[in-house]
């Protein structure tokens, strides 16, 4: 009896998990965060691995999309935190396969009566599971473990929009900066102009106050140009995960900023959104995990067997029992668990067309947007092709003589304000095109598209190793 009480414990504890403390010092981890940057060695090799090819220069000369989007994905912790969910979801797998554990019932007993007095006994208790109710707790944790990591991709996609934004809002006050200042240009010389002018008394002070009043209004928009271009650095550094000194010399391309998928139809859109969206296929994993859930509860009628064998040394008899417990479903069949069950399959099925419905209102509204803002884009591209003309034609008239400087200034300060306009609907079109890429939920051109579906947002480790 010693001995196998003894052989029992150290099973029991051989197989107990021990607690390790792991503190969590915040100056250690703000330490940790200011070193991050983009020329760091296994950011080369995360990138490496998921771009799948490799890198001739290190660090890259300049970041596009592609490349600054998977350095979020190594750096941002948000997608820790998505990571450190899901790994808790797969842990309910473990938990949804475990079997019950049996018992033992040590129970000596003493009688003064008769010699030897010493009677010990002891059983066992070993629950059998019946109706596949552990199959149905498996696949219930399977389910919601489908939908952690589906949210790992709709974070991961959150994370590429919001660098995506950030560097078009940097491109957008760059070349805001760039044709405000060509816009002065034309502005300054417009004034100096008129200066000569009024003194010699063949304009009015009137048209020279107005032409100051413009210039100093495009100075004021071109110094808050600057100022959005510095703020739209540090918003692009916490896009990235990074402390906002580690991009600050990092050269930025915006190759592909300024083109645009065309023949866009609504039906294919549609079709990519339902294959993309995780909000749609988290919502089925959610309502896959319900119909497990009611399985469950509806196994729950038929009662679990308990075996209870038992060994008795009653006073140098040796005595043998075989006892089997079952529990009799007779004042309830477990009605109000499935009664609750069907109700939240219920609710998580009108949660799945809610969310589709929703999906595909916001698609068709994103759709519409895109086309009105190319419609807009095209209208301003040839409103800047006619002031074009203008201007060379006035530039034209110059050189023979039947048109001053001044008439070629204010041509030239047409074309600026024309180029800025269409810089505006560039960028305009440029933002409805990134939320039709949300509503989607995956990149509209086809370089951007191969990119992401090799992204590490869906792997069974997706958590990169970082030092």
């Amino acid at each position: 009896m010693r001995q196998l009480a003894f052989l029992l414990a150290t099973v029991v504890l051989a197989g107990c998990v021990r607690f390790k403390p792991q503190p969590l010092p915040s100056s250690e981890t703000a330490a940790r965060f200011e070193q991050r940057s983009l020329d760091n060695p296994d950011l080369k090799q995360f990138l490496e691995k998921n771009l799948r090819h490799e890198l001739s220069t290190w660090p890259l000369a300049s970041w596009d999309l592609t490349a600054l989007t998977m350095a979020a994905f190594y750096y941002h912790p948000d997608l820790d935190i998505a990571r450190a969910k899901w790994s808790g979801a797969k842990a309910a797998l473990i938990y949804g396969g475990e079997r019950p554990n049996p018992s033992v019932s040590l129970s000596p007993a003493y009688d003064t009566t008769t010699p030897p007095p010493w009677i010990l006994g002891l059983s066992f208790d070993i629950p059998v599971e019946t109706a596949g109710k552990r199959g149905y707790r498996i696949a219930q944790a399977r389910h919601l473990s489908d939908a952690a990591r589906l949210n790992v991709a709709a974070t991961a996609w959150q994370v590429r929009s919001r660098v995506r934004r950030s560097l078009l809002e940097l491109y957008t006050a760059r070349e805001t900066e760039s044709a405000q200042r060509q816009q002065a240009e034309a502005q300054a010389k417009i004034v100096g102009l008129l200066e000569k002018q009024v003194e010699a008394g063949a304009a009015s002070p009137i048209e020279l106050a107005q032409a100051r009043i413009n210039l100093n209004t495009t100075r004021l928009a071109s110094q808050d140009a600057q100022r959005q271009s510095a703020e739209a650095r540090v918003q692009m550094a916490d896009a990235l995960g990074l402390p906002a000194s580690a991009s600050n010399e990092v050269k930025l391309s915006f190759m592909g900023l300024n083109e645009f998928p065309k023949d866009l139809m609504t039906s294919d859109v549609r079709r990519q959104a339902a294959l993309n969206r995780t909000d749609i296929l988290g919502a089925l994993a959610e309502y896959a995990a319900s119909q497990a859930a009611l399985q469950l509860e509806i196994a729950k009628q038929y009662p679990d067997l308990h075996l209870g064998p038992g060994y008795q040394l009653d006073q140098t008899d040796n005595k043998w029992s075989l006892g089997v417990t079952l529990t009799l479903p007779v004042l309830n069949q477990n009605q109000g668990a499935i009664t609750g069950a069907k109700a939240r399959r219920e609710e998580a099925a009108a949660r799945f067309v809610s969310v589709q419905a929703k999906a595909l209102n916001e698609i068709d509204r994103a759709v519409a947007g895109y086309q009105a803002a190319r419609q807009q884009t095209a209208t301003a591209e040839a409103l800047l092709a006619d002031l074009k003309k203008r201007r060379d034609t006035t530039q034209a008239m110059l050189d023979a003589g039947e048109v001053d400087n001044l008439a070629v200034a204010a041509a030239q300060a047409e074309f600026s304000a024309g180029a800025l306009a269409q810089l505006n609907s560039l960028v305009k079109t440029q933002q409805a095109l990134s939320a039709l890429e949300d509503a989607v939920q995956s990149p509209l051109s086809a370089a951007d598209a191969h990119a992401w579906e090799n992204n590490p947002r869906l792997t069974n480790d997706p958590a990169p190793k970082r030092k």
